[in-house]
């Protein structure tokens, strides 16, 4: 049990009382906290032997009114429970954690405005670091008010880490740590093509969302570069997730004939294609080759296993942590981590019909 003496019993401690204790200045206490001021080890030792004695605990607003930053790193999301996400977190949770930070977690349910509330909320509390990830709105609204954002949080000590998404400019002073989407879209789209698929159907396409905007740019690079045409009525807007690659499959079925092949914008969605297909008595590869994007580890544990592009998912959370909390002027801001197609069991060469 904390020790407390008959001064502070009944009360909660205070900054003095811990100096008192410690037999040291208020300031040197200040000092000990910031932990941005050389302190000697043995002074540093009494202080925290007091604040241990005391149960003192820091009081976070008033470091944040004195400017002192507070020792988080805030991870922004769409969705905790998406795997994609999920496993980003792991690294930003463990890259934090051998900072010596703590990791926030705050959701958005896919609200862009809840999102600018989140990030300026951050900001408020003095974050050392917010880290938004996913895909972004392409909307000059919202690119205006994550450039001003950034600039509020570099001058306040933090700084604005995108990730997953585009930089809203070249002059905000944002840390940007990407993933090359749309080139593992133009591999995977061709290695549909070079099995001989001509008509695909990609699935998931979120309009106005830089995630798939890419993906789908490289999707029809792909095509342009085998010489075949993309159709676009087989471009089909759709959520990231199960059901939506569900619904949009027994809608395809009903409707087309000819496709033999479907790029799932998603692994999720892809789970939610096999599972339509299975229902419905298409054999896959056989019948249908199915494809995804991400690389989660439901990817291989389907039936039959997928073939996905692979996405760094814990080294893009761990940059993101390392070059927040380390950038100067020899750093590097703005890094793009490769993807690559991991080929499994889910692509053959279409049938002859």
């Amino acid at each position: 049990m904390p020790k407390k003496n008959a001064e502070t019993a009944g009360k909660r401690p205070t900054i003095r009382d811990v100096a008192a204790r410690a037999g040291v200045s208020v300031p040197t206490v200040s000092r000990v906290l910031a932990g941005n001021y050389p302190v000697a080890p043995a002074t540093r030792s009494k202080v925290l032997r007091a604040m241990r004695d005391l149960d003192y605990v820091v009081n976070a607003h008033a470091r944040a009114l004195a400017g002192a930053t507070t020792k988080t790193v805030a991870f922004v999301v769409d969705d905790v429970t998406g795997p994609f996400y999920a496993y980003i977190a792991r690294g930003v949770e463990q890259q934090a954690a051998s900072e010596g930070r703590l990791c926030l977690l705050c959701t958005t349910h896919g609200d862009p405005e809840r999102e600018l509330a989140v990030v300026e909320l951050m900001r408020e509390q003095h974050a050392e670091a917010v880290i938004v990830v996913g895909g972004a709105w392409d909307d000059e609204h919202y690119r205006e008010r994550m450039r001003y954002f950034a600039t509020a949080l570099d001058r306040s000590g933090s700084r604005l880490v995108l990730c997953g998404r585009p930089s809203p400019g070249d002059d905000v002073p944002a840390t940007v740590v990407h993933y090359d989407n749309e080139g593992g879209a133009y591999a995977m789209a061709s290695h549909l093509l070079s099995a001989g698929h001509r008509r695909i159907s990609y699935m998931g396409f979120g309009e106005g969302l830089t995630t798939t905007d890419e993906r789908i740019r490289g999707f029809k690079r792909a095509h342009a570069d085998h010489g075949v045409e993309v159709d676009e009525a087989l471009i089909l807007p759709g959520s990231f997730t199960k059901s939506s690659g569900h619904e949009l499959t027994k809608k395809l079925l009903a409707e087309r004939d000819d496709v033999t092949a479907v790029f799932a914008a998603t692994d999720m969605v892809a789970a939610g294609v096999l599972k339509a297909l299975r229902e419905a008595g298409v054999r896959v590869p056989e019948d249908m080759s199915v494809v995804g994007f991400d690389d989660i580890p439901l990817a291989s544990d389907l039936t039959p296993a997928l073939t996905t592009v692979h996405v760094p998912h814990e080294q893009l959370g761990r940059e993101a942590v390392r070059l927040a909390l380390h950038r100067g002027p020899e750093v590097d801001d703005r890094v793009v981590l490769g993807t690559h197609i991991v080929v499994r069991e889910t692509v053959a060469p279409p049938r002859r019909r």
